[in-house]
């Protein structure tokens, strides 16, 4: 499974996340199991292979620090989604942007491009795409303007964060 694969769960478990049924711990011990992976694959390829223990940590940090830094997350959401108010902001596009600037914020080993990458890319599976460049705008200024004056953690050669997590 690669970084991006164990991203697009979280995503989905932080989006289940958005309607407020119970908390992180809660969901992820209900959902992150083989038997719950092995119902979901009959609908999501994306669920066929059960995450490592690695990748599973991964997880559970993003989904995890996303819920507990959830009204952060949506205040910069806010700041930077000009002319939207958040409750127009599809839910899917929030946890997807949620996501990102969590691992932005909070995780110093992915590039904040990587992120931003990852983040378009998921959504563009999810949402049309006028939706997908507002998002890319949100997530592009969030960076710009908040990180203006540190230095960008490093880049991966390639840019992209398909990174095996094994």
């Amino acid at each position: 499974m690669t970084r991006s694969n164990a991203r697009e769960i979280a995503v989905h478990f932080i989006y289940e996340l958005s309607f407020g049924n119970r908390d992180a711990k809660e969901l992820l011990d209900c959902q992150l199991t083989p038997q719950r992976f092995a119902e979901l694959e009959e609908e999501l390829p994306l669920y066929a292979q059960f995450p490592n223990e690695k990748q599973e940590k991964y997880i559970r940090e993003l989904v995890e620090g996303v819920f507990s830094h959830g009204p952060e997350l949506d205040e910069y959401i806010g700041r930077y989604a000009v002319g939207w108010s958040f409750a127009r902001i599809p839910r899917m596009a929030a946890a997807i942007m949620r996501t990102a600037m969590y691992e932005v914020l909070y995780m110093p080993d992915i590039p904040n491009a990587a992120a931003i990458n990852e983040a378009v890319e998921i959504a563009k599976h999810y949402e049309p795409a006028e939706v997908v460049s507002f998002l890319n705008g949100i997530l592009g200024s969030f960076v710009r303007a908040e990180f203006a004056d540190t230095p960008q953690k490093p880049e991966k050669a390639s840019g992209q964060d398909g990174e095996n997590l094994t």
